[in-house]
């Protein structure tokens, strides 16, 4: 007796990856299909200081950011990158639009710290337009579930934007 399943088929699950978009102080954020989500992103200042609670560590890049067109359904994240005159990757970490909760004046800016090995070479802060926010499961993770289009990858120290 041989039993045949009909319907059955690999389930051609396949990962791609969003092409990264041009960094810069403002930028309209996209979706993994490069689609504008309606929301801006923006850093409003920066500066080189110690942190308040490891003062001895030296400066860090203390940048305030601003999320406009978010809301409290959505959160979408940009990457904050550190750059030095030639636009090289000095460090960067993602930021959420719900981090902004800054002063009563302007709910919708926030600030944080980034720490790199070479403070003094920080010529600006520089913000990279794709959404981190939506992290889908790889095929790898999910064979079933898993798979389609994914956020770039976080620039490296020493990438170029």
């Amino acid at each position: 007796m041989i039993l045949v399943l009909s319907g059955c088929s690999s389930w051609g699950c396949t990962d791609t990856t969003a092409e990264r978009g041009e960094a810069g102080v403002r930028v309209g954020v996209v979706g993994t299909d490069g689609q504008a989500l309606g929301v801006t992103a923006e850093v409003v200042d920066w500066r080189l200081e110690p942190h308040p609670q490891v003062l001895s560590e030296g400066d860090r890049v203390h940048f305030y950011f601003h999320f406009d067109g978010a809301n409290e359904y959505s959160d979408p994240a940009v990457d904050a990158c550190a750059v030095d005159k030639e636009r090289v990757v000095l460090g960067c970490q993602t930021v959420y639009s719900s981090q902004a909760f800054g002063p009563a004046d302007d709910p919708r800016t926030g600030d944080d710290w980034l720490a790199v090995e070479n403070p003094e070479q920080v010529a600006e802060v520089l913000l990279i337009p794709n959404d981190q926010s939506y992290d889908r499961p790889t095929c790898e993770a999910d064979i079933r579930d898993g798979g389609g289009m994914h956020p770039p990858e976080s620039p490296n120290m020493g990438d170029r934007l």
